[in-house]
């Protein structure tokens, strides 16, 4: 959903930006209570606090924005206002959201927030990963009478022993990880096929290229020893590009300011991985910004805290409306 409010071909757009999806596959309604100054429900969190903060606002500029208090409030030539509830931010949706929204308006977007995840932290450097598929296929057969053909299974936990010899570069923060392995038909079947899904993360664009290198050394070592093996990359996200760094701290700084007037507590910045890649990576000043305080993101026992709402409304009002010098 894209709402645009004072958006005109002729001038700057600023994007504030909330994603619906969450990592929990149901179909059906989610189990939801109330208890103790906590609402409690997988998803609740992250990102439907956050969510939720964007549409209020939302509600409140769509009251405005046709009526002379608008200049007022905004400013006689302030950008236009681009709200969006996006999907793509979670598992393997590749951040398919945010890409649309930085192709269609990218050339003349000035900043960019999303708002996600809570109170306590600012995202203001993006962390890149790449996701690849790894399937292992073999001959296979009876595990009594064809005893020694090659296991799908054993070869893939070969790899993955490999993989995890890996050292890490120095400088910043880069991590792997092996998240799922699936193959196999029964206990009694040398197994022909086996797949796993692999990804590798860093703050730093360099690392990233580093780590793919020893993957694929991994990789090819496999096949020279005679295993049938093929990737599919599932999943890409990109390290930040040439941002202008004034422009950057400006965002930032103003974000920090927000929060603890809004909270009276000072966030911490960190570095993650949000739709801020994409905006980050093309050069565009973004920023991520919590709107809740709680715990549990992406369990089941995820919750939050019912009085920090008001707080995450405040915080979510005053990066679209307070002051941008």
């Amino acid at each position: 959903m894209v709402y645009p409010a004072d958006v005109r071909q002729d001038r700057p757009v600023e994007v504030f930006m909330a994603h619906m999806d969450v990592v929990f596959p149901d179909e059906t309604e989610l189990p939801l209570r109330v208890e103790g100054g906590r609402i409690y429900c997988p998803g609740v969190g992250d990102n439907t606090a956050c969510l939720v903060c964007l549409l209020l606002a939302g509600k409140y500029i769509a009251g405005y924005v046709d009526s002379p208090r608008w200049r007022e409030i905004r400013g006689e030539n302030a950008p236009g206002l681009l709200l969006v509830c996006n999907a793509g931010e979670e598992g393997l949706g590749n951040l398919k959201g945010v890409h649309k929204i930085c192709e269609d308006y990218g050339d003349r977007m000035e900043r960019f927030c999303t708002f996600d995840s809570s109170l306590s932290s600012i995202v203001d450097r993006a962390v890149g990963s790449k996701r690849f598929r790894v399937r292992v296929r073999t001959r296979g057969g009876h595990s009594y009478n064809n005893f020694g053909n090659d296991n799908a299974i054993a070869c893939l936990a070969s790899l993955v022993g490999e993989l995890y010899g890996i050292r890490v570069p120095e400088g910043g923060k880069t991590t792997y990880n092996v998240g799922m392995i699936s193959g196999g038909t029964s206990v009694n079947t040398i197994a022909q096929e086996a797949e796993m899904l692999y990804e590798f993360r860093s703050d730093r664009r360099e690392n990233l290229e580093y780590m793919e290198r020893q993957f694929m050394k991994v990789i090819d070592r496999g096949k020279s020893e005679g295993m049938d093996v093929s990737l599919e990359i599932i999943g890409v996200r990109p390290c930040e590009g040439p941002v202008d760094p004034k422009r950057k701290q400006a965002l930032s700084d103003w974000a920090h300011r927000v929060v603890e007037e809004m909270t009276g507590q000072a966030p911490k910045h960190c570095a993650g991985s949000t739709d801020c890649n994409i905006p980050l990576s093309l050069g565009i000043p973004s920023v991520c910004v919590g709107s809740f305080r709680g715990a549990g993101a992406h369990t089941r026992e995820e919750y939050v805290e019912t009085d920090s709402l008001e707080e995450g409304y405040k915080v979510a009002f005053g990066m679209i409306f307070g002051s941008r010098d």
